[in-house]
């Protein structure tokens, strides 16, 4: 009868034993990912989605954890930083990136509109066009941010030159909005979600999506030594990102309630954004479109950020993603 307890109690020893190596073993498997304005914008709403729907597992990859930033450099830092360095940044940032000299690869397109963004005014304003706007101030986040990059790219399309409006940093979107409110500015640049809870607060001027055309404005990216070392990986987590955009366009409404979800936010608000979404068809499946991509460089140039259309068949590996999208 002992012998027999002894054996139950080394079984039921060895079972916890397995048990517990098997959570570190699940645990080791979990991939944290850095997305560009996580909770902010809807950038990341794919990655929402399949993070919920389980579509990141199915395709062989476990993401638990989303990391944010502010975007632009940071957030290029927070993906390489990570264990798992794969994230979604600004085209712009990434190109920074790689012109200082950091092992940066892009792997997949990511959005491809600017559609989210606006221009507005206070309501009892007389300002009602771009060109009323000559000689006047506007709130952007930052010089060389996508903020201004749109604006001189609506400027241009309206005839007007760069220093027909003056540009002022404040920071941030809801700083500029602090900035029109107290009289500092004339305008101020704004993007969705805000725009919809504000929009009693404020009069919409300008619409990006009216005057600009699609452009790949953010990028999935990742480091050539992670790329080499772990490419299944990297293949799983574009392809549940690329199901999770499928997911959105298949159903926004169910979609959207996944993004609440996960942002904290507004069930609502959320349905209303991304429908907003919708008809521009914001987030690309991971596939590149080169007049996409010349659209985004010469915005780019427009402020300085870089002096030529980039080298993109340097900048891009197209072989981690799925194979029907490699020669589209």
């Amino acid at each position: 009868m002992t012998m027999l307890t002894n054996t139950a109690r080394t079984a039921r020893c060895l079972l916890m034993a397995a048990a517990v190596a098997g959570g570190f073993a699940t645990a080791a498997r979990a991939d944290e990912i850095s997305v560009t304005q996580w909770g902010n914008s809807l950038y990341g709403a794919p990655y929402a989605v399949a993070i919920e729907d389980g579509a990141f597992k199915k395709a062989g990859v476990d993401v638990t954890g989303v990391i944010g930033s502010g975007g632009g450099g940071t957030s290029v830092r927070n993906t390489l930083a990570s264990a798992t360095p794969y994230g979604e940044v600004a085209t712009s940032a990434a190109l920074a990136a790689a012109r200082q000299g950091l092992d940066v690869v892009i792997v997949n397109a990511a959005t491809r509109t600017v559609a989210e963004a606006s221009l507005v005014t206070l309501p009892d304003s007389k300002i009602n066009s771009l060109k009323d706007l000559k000689g006047k101030k506007v709130a952007i986040t930052n010089p060389k941010s996508s903020s201004e990059m749109i604006l001189l790219l609506e400027m241009q399309k309206e005839g007007l030159a760069p220093g027909d409006i003056q540009r002022v940093a404040a920071g941030g979107y809801t700083q500029g909005l602090t900035m029109l409110k107290q009289g500092a500015v004339d305008a101020a640049v704004l993007i969705e979600p805000l725009s919809i809870t504000r929009k009693d607060e404020f009069k919409t001027v300008v619409r990006a999506k009216d005057l600009l055309p699609a452009m790949t404005t953010s990028v999935g990216i990742t480091t050539r030594a992670f790329a080499k070392s772990n490419p299944d990986k990297l293949r799983a987590l574009i392809a549940g990102r690329r199901a999770g955009v499928k997911s959105i366009y298949a159903d926004p409404k169910a979609a959207a309630a996944l993004v609440a979800k996960q942002f904290n936010m507004d069930s609502a608000l959320a349905e209303v954004a991304v429908a907003n979404m919708i008809a521009p068809r914001m987030w690309s499946e991971g596939d590149f479109n080169p007049a996409e991509l010349e659209a985004l460089a010469q915005g780019l140039v427009l402020v300085g950020e870089i002096t030529s259309t980039p080298d993109w068949d340097k900048m891009i590996d197209r072989s981690f993603l799925p194979a029907d999208l490699q020669g589209k």
